[in-house]
């Protein structure tokens, strides 16, 4: 695999350290391809490892009795991690996280990690903002809960993520969506007709 990420190369444009040592950095980038439905953090575990996502899709989800509950997919160019191990304390991660398709990644371990924070301080000012950025992206998912219909949920998804529409399979949308999957079957029915109609 190459490393010519785009969040990488980004990365490397805005933080100059990262550029400059980069030949010793990249070695700390571990290439894995996983096939689909690999767990990479268990629910339970203390994990400071982080994913890049270079070909694939992987997703966070919890079992909530039983019930599988989707928080988010990630698709190409996108990094993850569990933020619970990065806190200072020794919380555990409540989730889990699995590939949804055969993904190409880079790992790279928590004690690399933290050898790029402390040796370029503005990483972190970026890994704030990015943690800023899910966890708005989280609350919204959490008031279209409260505010809106299954079907308006349906319907902001494919505007605002069609590729979640176009690549995951329907009981996981079903999951992310908060229905169950012949709930959406019929959802998408009915939207299906609407359109015909227009």
């Amino acid at each position: 695999m190459s490393t010519e990420l785009p969040l990488i190369e980004n990365l490397k444009k805005r933080i100059p350290g990262l550029e400059k040592n980069w030949s010793r950095y990249k070695n700390m980038l571990r290439e894995r391809k996983v096939p689909a439905r690999t767990i990479l953090i268990h629910k339970g575990e203390n994990t400071k490892s982080i994913f890049l996502v270079r070909k694939g899709c992987l997703r966070i989800w919890f079992d909530d009795k039983g019930k599988d509950i989707t928080i988010a997919f990630f698709f190409e160019n996108r990094a993850i991690g569990s933020l619970h191990s990065y806190r200072g304390t020794t919380a555990t991660s409540q989730f889990l996280l699995e590939s949804i398709e055969p993904t190409d990644l880079y790992e790279i371990s928590g004690e690399d990690a933290a050898t790029l924070y402390h040796e370029n301080e503005e990483l972190r000012d970026y890994l704030l903002e990015y943690t800023l950025e899910r966890f708005d992206t989280y609350m919204r998912l959490f008031l279209s809960r409260i505010r809106e219909s299954p079907e308006e949920r349906y319907l902001n998804l494919i505007r605002e993520q069609p590729d979640i529409i176009s690549r995951i399979p329907q009981h996981y949308i079903a999951s992310y969506l908060g229905v169950t999957p012949v709930s959406l079957s019929r959802i998408r029915n009915r939207v299906w007709k609407e359109q015909k109609g227009k």
